[in-house]
């Protein structure tokens, strides 16, 4: 269990709160590059801040305050030009480093003065990669946007999907360092959730964690696998500080503020060889219910659907005064430290764990995957069909309820394969 005092420093991601410093020292992916091709002006809300978030004219990205220096109207209802964002009250344009670049009225009334010039609002820095926007909304100088190997992964079908789930991120990301969940959210209670109710799914028997530069690697042996199995040799990453990564798809769970977390998925499904070469030439991305509309519960029938029943029923901010940890939670024990470290790094001037700042370093960045020649190399139809993993995820979108069908159509153009419907992911 923790103290009160250490619950709030871990959860509160406010700007001047310990997180909330430690976590603006990193980028986070906020939108879909194809979002911002559809409506190139967008609110967002990112780390207890309200931000805009733009495409202009150029089709240059930017990150500004959300309200206009001059009387403070909704700049997330302001329109783009060549450069920058115009607000739509009085015309006042800023660029895409918050400053003001053009006030209509006042460059006329009183061009001597250059009122602008001592106008400027908050800006963050946006880039592109991997068909998502990331933002960075701390201190000069930003750290490289991290790129990761599977970003550039060939002969694969990638999409990224968005939910907004109404808990704190920390909670969310907590899930990505307990192993033993996968057995009982996901293949006990799911096969209940199908109408079975005889057996289990294999017991976990031996567990393990590590720490290495980019986060944690959580190891775990069960009653059908051995020390020889990749899920021991190799394990998963809880990335740092908000990630997860699982060898075929990456999980970010984006502090909005105290109370709700954006849920970030971004899935390859590598092409059958057959299909290959394959190359996407866009990347969709989508958002996903996290509610039955007809019975006002959550959905329960996809992977991240179960997860996040579990992270919302800690409530708002869970409780973790109230906690027992158990074996099983040493990963998280391990986390939390690690969290409550770097905020005193960062209070010190120090960069927290995992920054990347040499472009010499940022190059398909590996990180441990159990299934990497796989997703570098591919299988024949009819071995992935046949293969008792690949062929869940060749056939069934298993993360997130809600594919929309252009998505799927696309899906299914890309690997000559139809997806199948499924009430309940069966892993």
């Amino acid at each position: 269990m923790l103290t009160t005092e250490k619950n709030e420093r871990l959860t509160r991601v406010g700007p001047g709160t310990p997180m909330g410093e430690l976590l603006r020292r990193y980028w986070h992916p906020v939108a879909g590059v194809d979002a911002l091709a559809r409506e190139p002006v967008v609110p967002v809300r990112l780390l207890g801040q309200d931000w805009v978030l733009y495409r202009d004219l150029q089709g240059r990205y930017g990150l500004v305050d959300r309200r206009c220096a001059h009387r403070g109207a909704d700049l997330s209802y302001g329109f783009v030009e060549r450069e920058g964002l115009r607000c739509n009250y009085h015309g006042w344009r800023y660029d895409a480093r918050g400053r003001c670049a053009e006030q209509p009225f006042d460059d006329v009334a009183a061009p001597q003065a250059r009122f602008r010039d001592r106008v400027a609002i908050g800006a963050g820095r946006v880039e592109a990669k991997a068909g998502l926007l990331w933002a960075y909304v701390g201190p000069d100088p930003a750290p490289l946007l991290p790129d990761w190997e599977p970003f550039g992964w060939k002969n694969g079908f990638v999409q990224a999907v968005f939910a907004e789930v109404p808990c704190n991120w920390l909670q969310a990301q907590e899930n990505s360092i307990d192993p033993v969940h996968f057995e009982w959210m996901h293949a006990n209670w799911g096969r209940r959730l199908r109408g079975r109710q005889d057996g289990y799914a294999p017991k976990h028997l031996k567990l393990d964690f590590e720490e290495f530069e980019h986060g944690f690697v959580y190891k775990r042996i069960s009653e059908d696998t051995d020390e020889r199995h990749p899920l021991w040799t190799v394990g998963r990453v809880c990335l740092y500080p908000n990630g997860f990564f699982l060898g075929d798809h990456f999980e970010w769970r984006v502090p909005i503020d105290d109370l709700n977390t954006l849920s970030v998925t971004w899935s390859f499904i590598r092409v059958p060889r057959e299909a290959e070469p394959y190359v996407q030439q866009a990347i969709p991305t989508w958002k996903a219910p996290i509610k039955d509309p007809a019975t006002g519960r959550w959905i329960t029938s996809h992977v991240i659907n179960q997860d996040i029943v579990a992270w919302v029923g800690q409530g708002p901010i869970a409780d973790r005064t109230r906690e027992r940890l158990g074996v099983s939670d040493r990963g998280i024990a391990m986390l939390r430290r690690r969290l409550l470290d770097d905020m005193d790094a960062v209070a010190a001037g120090r960069d927290p764990k995992g920054l990347i700042r040499d472009p010499a370093h940022n190059a398909a960045v590996t990180l441990p995957s159990d299934s990497r020649e796989f997703f570098l190399h591919g299988l024949p139809m009819a071995d992935y069909q046949r293969h008792p993993k690949w062929n869940k995820l060749l056939n069934h979108f298993i993360f997130h309820a809600g594919q929309p069908p252009e998505v799927k159509r696309q899906y299914e153009a890309a690997t000559g394969v139809a997806l199948l419907p499924e009430d309940v992911v069966d892993l």
